[in-house]
């Protein structure tokens, strides 16, 4: 297949030229466009620099009307329709209910006895960062030079020929992804996310106005890796010390050109490192920090309290059950695994159902993969979950289940308006399953990303395929 990659040339209402489907707002800041004490007008907030110098190039692969019946509907955010229909024309969802009458030219496909989902969101995947097959000359994941390197971008790094990309997109489903940085830094770098499309370019991937991340971490992995090379920091204590200095000097940073897009002058000098941080002060990008222990987590947000930023989502967030309460009240996502645990010391004290207890609490909760394996079968992973609720006591029906994999990963990655349910209007992300999705028997028979049919487990031509596999042993193997 060919990626559509162009761009679309077009001139803003201000006659300046727009770079890209992709460009949005770069900052939350209102616009004062204020005089400075000379009369010359001030650049405007904002619009000191450009906020987004690499913009999606992202174009939908041509699809065809398609109206599903007879199948059993979980709508993302809850809902079921048992014998239902789902309709989307134009890489939109149009109608979803119990019975939908077919317009002339829609293909119609009869999926009694299987199910029908909104494509599965990944929040936590290191794909194309460290692709397969996974050699040190392809690790490109950890820029392990420094405790702060938020001047880092993992889209940078993305290797589009990555085959992972194409299993997680037929054995898993996986329509959307957030590729993030490692986590030996404190400060990772830029995460990005992605649609899973086959393109020749990391631009082609991105998702048109999807906020950037930042990858945090806290716990052993920095404190292990520079304690390691003996420097700081090498306690938990120095990780909150190298944090706090860095968003104080963020903070400062922020001020300066606060100043400069109001008042005009001369620019300050521009710290690519700080431009991140800057972000997320403004509330442009959003936080997704790797932390595990309880304790470490409710400091975290206190940090953020003290600077003035917001923890997204905490990830990994293996203790996140014994403080659902201070992640719901201050409106934080927990991205967790259904049972992974004991392989550190922060990892030891889990819970098969931590994801229930969060959700049961009423705080943000969602499955994540962390692993190119497991992001091939997180609707397995989730039917986990349930189970270890159950035991508990804690009810799940499947519908909801399935907002861990939907709506609640699209909130936490800031495109819930577009995607994450069979929603009228909402991108036609779309799986058809071949049975239950929640038994391991079970498999995607087809995917549509955007309306187009991107996967066929009927149809050899529809099996994705990059051009780095053309020719080696395995190639397409999706078993």
């Amino acid at each position: 297949m060919l990626a559509a990659v162009g761009g679309l040339a077009a001139c803003a209402a201000d006659g300046t030229q727009a770079r890209s489907a992709g460009d949005r707002p770069a900052s939350a800041k209102k616009d004062t466009g204020g005089k400075t004490a000379k009369g010359n007008k001030a650049p405007g907030a904002g619009k000191g620099y450009d906020h987004d110098p690499y913009p999606s190039t992202y174009h939908a692969y041509p699809g065809r009307p398609t109206l599903l019946t007879n199948v059993t509907i979980y709508d993302g955010e809850g809902g079921r329709i048992d014998r239902g229909a789902v309709l989307f024309r134009d890489g939109k969802i149009v109608e979803v209910g119990q019975s939908i009458t077919p317009a002339e030219g829609v293909t119609v496909i009869d999926g009694a006895g299987k199910w029908v989902t909104p494509g599965i969101i990944d929040v936590h995947s290191h794909l194309g960062d460290y692709p397969s097959p996974g050699v040190e000359a392809l690790s490109d994941g950890n820029e392990m030079t420094s405790p702060v390197t938020p001047e880092v971008w993992a889209e940078h790094s993305v290797w589009p020929q990555d085959p992972g990309f194409g299993r997680a997109l037929a054995n898993g489903g996986v329509t959307t992804l957030q590729i993030l940085p490692g986590s030996a830094n404190l400060f990772g770098g830029r995460s990005v996310t992605v649609k899973n499309v086959y393109a020749r370019t990391a631009q082609a991937m991105k998702f048109p106005g999807a906020p950037y991340g930042l990858k945090m971490a806290c716990g052993e992995n920095p404190k292990r890796v520079y304690g390691g090379k003996g420097r700081a920091p090498s306690t938990r204590m120095g990780n909150i010390a190298v944090d706090r200095a860095t968003w104080a000097a963020a903070r400062e940073y922020d001020r300066k050109w606060d100043k400069y897009e109001e008042d005009g002058g001369d620019p300050p000098t521009r710290d690519m490192a700080m431009d991140t941080l800057r972000g997320v002060l403004d509330g442009e990008i959003l936080v997704h920090n790797h932390c595990y222990r309880a304790d470490e987590m409710a400091t975290v947000l206190d940090m953020a309290k003290e600077f003035g930023y917001k923890v997204t989502a905490f990830h990994h967030a293996v203790e996140a059950y014994k403080i659902a309460d201070l992640l719901k009240a201050n409106d934080t996502c927990a991205a967790v695994w259904a049972d992974w645990w004991g392989f550190k010391m922060e990892a030891y004290d889990a819970v098969g159902e931590n994801l229930a207890i969060l959700d049961h609490t009423g705080a943000c909760a969602m499955i994540h993969s962390d692993d190119e394996n497991g992001i091939q079968r997180l609707n397995q992973e989730v039917a986990k979950v349930m189970a270890s609720a159950r035991r508990a006591g804690i009810p799940v029906t499947p519908e909801h289940a399935w907002t861990w994999l939907a709506i609640a990963p699209a909130r936490a990655l800031g495109i819930d308006q577009v995607t994450g349910s069979l929603k009228p209007g909402k991108m036609a992300d779309v799986v058809l399953w071949n049975g239950d999705p929640f038994s391991v028997y079970t498999r995607p028979e087809k995917v549509w990303v955007d309306g187009a049919l991107l996967f066929d487990a009927n149809d050899r031509r529809l099996r994705p395929v990059s051009d780095f596999e053309l020719g080696q042993p395995g190639e397409g193997d999706v078993k």
